[in-house]
């Protein structure tokens, strides 16, 4: 029988940070922005990523290159703290970090999904409070999402919401969400939820585009009533919610606010002042 071989054990803790990020037309979308979040996140750690900032670079490049990715695609980057040198918890037993990525065509949500637009519930499981974990760091600890995805899967929708303990709503389990009412954009705090490289971009698309938009905190009965609900992500965009707990947004149907965004973030996206080429 051949031998169990486990490239390296910190799989089994989930200590480890990680960023999708994706690709547009041959180039990598925000690539600097994924990269402050990684190294913020693998600090918050100590984690030490074993390559410096231009090196990691050089290789999504390379990995890019080499899957011959010239259209849309997406990498998943992920840093461990290494392979243990034994089965317990202590970082100081460890090696070098471990690097790995995956550079593939992606797309999270069918066409129809962004002409139809999205149902989700609201899970019961809440977010861990900051004051545990900070919600910052994107660590490759996603049991708390993945409990509250499971509730989507029996319920039969792509995506839920997620609230605090407080009961005040703070994202979904992979993406930010934001609510319109009344021509106003508004997204939940930072006090805790992962900001997101779209979320962001989403707010500055906003800032240029003369719709106000900020921060503010809601509960579930305020998305139910907005006139319109999206959601943001690097592999999400911007998707359109029209139905949540079973009560229909608005209308049924995506806003219109919702759909210049999304155009506009593809724009964005295609801008290659935004990007960095993956062949060059």
């Amino acid at each position: 029988m051949p031998a169990a071989f486990l490239l390296d054990s910190n799989a089994l803790y989930g200590d480890g940070v990680f960023e999708g990020i994706r690709i547009y037309e041959a180039r990598i979308f925000k690539l600097e922005a994924h990269l402050d979040r990684l190294w913020n996140s693998a600090a918050y750690l100590e984690i030490e990523i074993p390559y410096s900032r231009g090196e990691l670079t050089g290789i999504l490049k390379a990995l890019g290159c080499k899957n011959e990715i010239r259209g849309t695609g997406y990498i998943r980057l992920v840093v461990t703290r290494g392979r243990r040198l034994d089965l317990g918890i202590n970082t100081r037993k460890v090696a070098r970090a471990t690097v790995f990525i995956i550079a593939r065509t992606l797309q999270l949500y069918p066409k129809e999904f962004y002409e139809k637009g999205l149902a989700v519930i609201t899970a019961k499981v809440r977010r861990t409070p900051a004051q545990c974990v900070n919600p910052n760091v994107k660590t490759c600890n996603y049991v708390n999402n993945i409990l509250a995805l499971i509730e989507g899967n029996t319920a039969e929708v792509p995506e839920v919401m997620m609230l605090t303990t407080e009961g005040r709503v703070c994202e979904c389990s992979g993406e930010n969400i934001f609510i319109v009412r009344e021509g106003r954009v508004l997204t939940p705090p930072t006090d805790n939820i992962l900001v997101g490289v779209t979320r962001d971009t989403i707010l500055g698309l906003c800032g240029k585009l003369g719709i106000t938009a900020g921060e503010a905190s809601f509960g579930p009965e305020e998305v139910h009533a907005a006139d319109e609900v999206f959601l943001t992500g690097s592999g999400a965009e911007v998707a359109p919610i029209v139905e949540v707990d079973g009560r229909r947004i608005a209308d049924g149907r995506p806003g219109p606010i919702t759909r210049r965004l999304l155009e506009e973030f593809r724009r964005a996206a295609e801008n290659p002042a935004n990007s960095t080429p993956i062949f060059a």
